[in-house]
């Protein structure tokens, strides 16, 4: 028995909300992929998506095996490793006193981490030189939303999805090494700061650095991690993005 299990896992929405998915792609020790799957989800958000996706993933790895878990989503492994904790003091409220929102998931995941050794390592999104597991759930997601069928290993499928091109962007910054977080509730990200550049008409949908999807046709521009949405151009990394 291989003593560790890396894998990834991503959620994706057509203009969230909206047609959404989630998929998840696991390897062997080595990091080749072995086995993958993706699971319609109707009409939802990117949020429920990315939540769905680790979730399933959890329910289909053995809990005796140590497992390694990349995904490109701060809200996902924020939820579950970091801010769940005060959630469970104040009764499931935020901090402005409002329900959590996708608390079932939330619930659902601590459930199953409960137990057994998960480590999170956040990536970055439609990288050239990114995660290549993060690429191909990313890609079994998208294409799930869009199809809204299920798809992988166990429906058989005899190959892995390939991370088509159109949606890689080629990083300008100097590679860093990806945040890791245990499920004990770590913290994930760093601060980095953004620079403007010119805005164009998206040839292809992808998703900003703020984990939000954009559409082919959509105004973006360009920043430090790639392309994104105009707004998202000039902005600090993203703050916690907490209900």
């Amino acid at each position: 028995m291989s003593d560790l299990i890396i894998a990834a896992c991503d959620g994706a929405a057509k203009k969230n909300p909206g047609p959404a998915a989630w998929a998840w792609v696991v390897a062997d020790a080595e990091g080749t992929p072995r086995r993958w799957a993706a699971g319609p989800l109707g009409h939802s958000t990117n949020n429920v998506a990315e939540l769905t996706a680790l979730a399933e993933l959890l329910e289909a790895t053995d809990p005796a095996v140590p497992l390694e878990v990349r995904m490109d989503s701060q809200y996902a492994m924020n939820a579950v490793t970091k801010w769940i904790a005060s959630w469970k003091r104040n009764g499931w409220l935020t901090a402005s006193k409002k329900p959590v929102a996708n608390k079932d998931l939330v619930v659902r995941i601590d459930a199953l981490l409960q137990g057994r050794e998960v480590t999170f390592r956040h990536v970055a999104a439609h990288q050239v030189d990114g995660d290549h597991l993060n690429a191909i759930a990313d890609v079994a997601a998208s294409d799930a939303a869009t199809t809204q069928e299920p798809a992988g290993t166990a429906h058989g499928a005899l190959t892995i999805p390939e991370p088509r091109a159109e949606r890689m962007t080629a990083s300008r910054t100097p590679k860093k090494s990806a945040t890791g977080a245990k499920a004990t509730g770590a913290k994930a990200t760093g601060a980095k700061k953004r620079t403007s550049g010119a805005v164009i008409k998206a040839k292809f949908p992808g998703r900003c650095h703020c984990q939000k999807p954009y559409a082919a046709g959509e105004k973006i521009a360009k920043n430090a991690h790639g392309w994104g949405h105009v707004e998202c151009r000039e902005t600090p990394e993203a703050a916690d993005p907490r209900p």
